[in-house]
């Protein structure tokens, strides 16, 4: 046996052991390529993934796959999905919309209107006030109406004045009619033409001082001065206002009497401006007072104020009520209900489907499988059933389904979304990532190794 067949046993050893080892590396790399492979296998049709997000807390995420901080398997956010949304479009996940207890509903179209309702007070008809006053001074030798609140029938006499210069007036209307008597026969046309001047200008002067044309005539057919004119009530009514004492001396143009037709009243109501737009001239209103329920009263809007009350902050319209039976007095304050004009084919949607920002408005419209679109509109007026609804100018069609309820929360997620979107795609600078994007946010360019 040679050297060399001596020490054969000695070099296999050494080779086995190396053999041994290299395998072993071998066979671990191999391992890991094939979990790697089996991972990227696990996505399905290879699609891209732009980052990876925490199940629980979607303002945590990463640029590789891991464990969230609550150690839970972080999900994919893919390329295929982000270009499927817009750049505010919210994806939630079914489930956890359901837990949100997000509610939704549908845009309407509808014959829009508003119920309002308001007080009023009830007053004077303006247009029915009489004031009863004289044009010739004197005394007031007989008095008809006694106190405030006497109902009095148009031409009825409230009061006689003694006035000497009605007297001297009477006398040079009798005077002037007999000379004109005995002068009408005369052949010289001036004498009978002065004669007749002289007449017309007595009985004017007691026209002015409204003394009643069967008054005139009755003068001039008896000839019979009266002491004393009489003063009749020029319209049918109750007396609100009493200035006249038996005995007392009256002026020229001194109001002695006030007297209100109460067949017709107005009803002075206050309304918010944003009521305004409801009203119009004409429109019809009810009204029932307190005192008695059940009772209801039909009127209209007689006139709506061109100018807003600066201290209440409302707008000011007057209605008018037929009262007949003098139910409605003045001073009384009732109950003013006024159903608004007709909006044709109106666009609506439940008041509580908006979010109102100050600088816009937002409605969430619904696009299944837990997405939702953040969509703009332009709002008109509030009214529909129970004032709960609120017309939409522009922004939706009437046939989409939007959100009801907790539509703050997907607000919010919305904003974080976007943020996230646009500094992913190098949209945003760091100051606007900083202001879009909550604190505590890891940017997709850092890993957490867990």
């Amino acid at each position: 046996m040679n050297l060399k067949q001596q020490f054969k046993p000695i070099w296999i050893l050494p080779l086995l052991v190396l053999i041994l080892v290299c395998g072993f590396f071998l066979g671990r790399m191999s391992i890991d390529e094939g979990v790697s492979e089996s991972q990227e296998s696990a996505l399905p049709d290879q699609r891209q993934v732009l980052y990876w997000q925490a199940p629980m807390d979607p303002e945590e995420i990463y640029d590789r796959p891991g464990k969230s901080k609550m150690g839970m398997d972080l999900v994919p956010v893919y390329a295929d999905e982000d270009q499927l949304e817009s750049d505010s479009t919210v994806s939630i996940d079914p489930a956890v919309v359901q837990n949100m207890g997000v509610r939704t509903g549908h845009v309407q179209r509808l014959d829009f209107t508003r119920t309002i309702r308001t007080v009023g007070e009830v007053q004077y008809d303006e247009e029915r006030l009489y004031v009863v006053n004289t044009k010739i001074s004197g005394w007031i030798e007989n008095l008809h109406v006694h106190f405030v609140g006497e109902q009095v029938q148009a031409g009825d006499p409230i009061l006689e004045i003694y006035s000497p210069e009605l007297v001297a007036t009477q006398q040079e209307y009798v005077l002037a009619l007999k000379n004109f008597q005995q002068v009408s026969q005369s052949t010289v046309a001036s004498v009978v033409e002065d004669a007749e001047k002289l007449l017309a200008s007595a009985r004017t002067r007691l026209e002015y001082w409204d003394i009643p044309a069967s008054e005139i005539e009755h003068l001039a057919l008896t000839g019979e001065v009266r002491k004393t004119i009489i003063l009749t009530a020029p319209a049918t009514g109750i007396v609100v206002e009493r200035n006249a004492i038996e005995g007392a001396y009256v002026d020229v143009g001194e109001d002695l009497f006030r007297i209100a037709d109460l067949r017709t009243v107005w009803v002075h109501a206050s309304f918010y401006d944003n009521e305004v737009p409801w009203i119009s001239d004409g429109q019809p209103v009810e009204m029932e007072l307190s005192y008695l329920p059940g009772k209801t009263y039909a009127g209209r809007v007689s006139y709506v104020y061109p100018y807003l009350r600066e201290r209440a902050r409302d707008v000011h319209v007057r209605l008018i009520f037929s009262n007949p039976d003098l139910d409605l007095k003045p001073g009384m304050y009732a109950n003013v209900q006024l159903q608004g004009k007709v909006i044709p084919d109106a666009v609506v949607v439940p008041s509580e489907a908006v979010i109102r920002s100050g600088a816009r408005a937002i409605v969430f419209v619904v696009h299944g499988e837990g997405r939702f679109e953040p969509r703009e509109v332009s709002l008109g007026e509030e009214g529909g059933p129970n004032n709960n609804y609120i017309r939409i100018l522009r922004g939706l069609e009437g046939s989409e389904e939007i959100v009801t309820s907790a539509q703050f929360m997907l607000d919010s997620e919305s904003r974080l979304q976007e943020a996230i979107r646009k500094m992913l795609h190098g949209q945003t600078s760091p100051e606007e990532a900083e202001a879009g994007m909550p604190s505590g946010v890891t940017e997709p360019g850092e890993h957490m190794h867990h």
